[in-house]
């Protein structure tokens, strides 16, 4: 008999799991709060400007993204980054530097000082930590590369990432690759060196050499095209109420156009936000809203700008700039969005999405909001040398932005992995668990797709 699985939630987690799943044979019904799909990712195009107000873009670190481009038909909407994008610049002095790709661009790089560069070297020697579990982002790459490459590099690539600081960052559960390094190799610079070859055994890529990808119309157009591959299976504007234990399943209880209606399913995978799943799953051990509440996600202001070419003066010839906190800024960073791909603007604008807050700054909601967006953009301008003023700028805020992986994440972890242990049938997902990217998102639907036709 047929399978059914309901999934909480359309956001790019629960809508790959369940394409995957529909793929298998399992009957898939899928209950989105809101009245469109997509979740975090959002696209917006007005006044001929392509603005993605969530996630900007993704990296091809699984096969699972080709299989959904190939199968969903969205070879003629793909698009891959301009090259010109793998270039980064990093704000130091209130000058934009180039990070270094390379061994010889480390050493010429005004980015770093001569004694950081030395103390680079002192890396393969370093030793292992005996409280990694516990450990900080910040206490991690301090003792492996020191102060200088913390404050310069990690400090403003956690911005970027996370919109978080390496302070409060567990490296076990926010980067585990890079913690993985130095418990299975001892070091960085050598783990680097041979977990390629493993790569390689596995398909994937690593986040470094992944091709960036996005899409004509935007991010939105991937959990679009799965929504239309589901149909009526899939439920808008349905707020589920509750989930309860049947004698051969669960019963989801959902209401929809201010009518309530339930659905009698096998398993069922939840892929909201851990503030709202606390609730739902609350009744089933008293201690998963406990942990679902002290997930902290920060506010962040997505600041969207486009300009005359002709008004800017810095060579627009990379992916963009992060500002470490040092550096004393309003904003967090600037990603030239049309430099990285076209179809953002017409080829006499320049488009910029920057980033406000985070938990670097999350008081700036106490701000008065027009004199915070023209202090951020008088900075802007400054730093890339614009003369001119905006000729449009549109800005989204999110409230509750992005999971943080903070020390002690590991309990979470743990717990969640025994709540579904102990409730077969119910499975907990979203970015909060397995990483925070879409790629993450991605390559994490397919372990809990896998993970749910193991169980039934």
């Amino acid at each position: 008999m047929q399978k059914t699985v309901v999934v909480i939630g359309a956001g790019i987690s629960g809508l790959t799991s369940a394409y995957l799943l529909s793929k298998k044979g399992f009957n898939i019904r899928i209950l989105e709060k809101k009245s469109e799909v997509g979740g975090s990712i959002e696209s917006l195009t007005e006044n001929g400007f392509l603005f993605d107000r969530g996630p900007n873009s993704a990296l091809e670190t699984t096969p699972v993204i080709s299989q959904l481009v190939e199968e969903l038909n969205l070879k003629g909407e793909l698009l891959y980054a301009n090259k010109a994008a793998n270039k980064r610049y990093i704000l130091r002095n209130n000058e934009l530097h180039a990070l270094p790709m390379s061994p010889p661009a480390l050493v010429k790089t005004k980015l770093f000082s001569a004694k950081a560069k030395f103390r680079l070297l002192a890396e393969p020697f370093i030793g292992k930590s005996h409280d990694g579990y516990y450990q900080s982002l910040a206490e991690f790459v301090r003792r492996r590369l020191g102060q200088e490459f913390l404050d310069y590099a990690i400090n403003p690539f956690v911005a970027g990432v996370y919109a978080g600081r390496p302070e409060d960052l567990s490296v076990k559960s926010a980067f585990p690759k890079l913690y993985a390094l130095e418990e299975k190799y001892g070091g960085l610079i050598i783990g680097t060196i041979r977990s390629i070859r493993e790569r390689k055994k596995r398909a994937e890529k690593s986040k470094q050499s992944a091709k960036m990808l996005s899409f004509k119309s935007g991010m939105i157009a991937l959990p679009k095209a799965i929504a239309n591959y589901f149909g009526d299976k899939l439920i808008l504007s349905a707020e589920v109420v509750s989930v309860d234990k049947t004698a051969d399943g669960y019963i989801v209880s959902y209401r929809h156009k201010e009518i309530d209606e339930a659905i009698v399913c096998d398993a069922v995978l939840s892929t909201v936000p851990s503030y709202v799943a606390g609730d739902l799953f609350s009744k089933f051990d008293t201690g998963f809203k406990t942990h679902c509440d002290s997930i902290y996600y920060p506010p962040v202001l997505v600041y969207f700008l486009a300009y005359n070419k002709k008004d800017i003066k810095q060579p627009l010839d990379g992916f963009g700039f992060l500002i470490p906190e040092k550096e004393k800024k309003s904003f967090l960073g600037a990603l030239w969005s049309s430099v990285i791909f076209p179809f953002r603007a017409d080829d006499n604008f320049a488009t910029f999405t920057l980033f406000i807050g985070g938990s670097r700054n999350p008081d700036f909601v106490k701000e008065d909001r027009n004199k915070l967006l023209d202090r951020v953009r008088n900075e802007f301008e400054e730093l890339m040398k614009i003369n001119g003023k905006p000729v449009y700028s549109s800005h989204r805020f999110w409230e509750k932005a992005i999971p943080q992986y903070n020390i002690g994440y590991i309990e979470h972890e743990r717990f969640f992995d025994e709540f579904e242990k102990q409730n077969p049938g119910l499975f907990i997902s979203g970015n909060f668990r397995g990483g925070i990217s879409v790629g993450d998102c991605i390559k994490n639907a397919e372990l809990v797709a896998e993970k749910i036709l193991n169980n039934l």
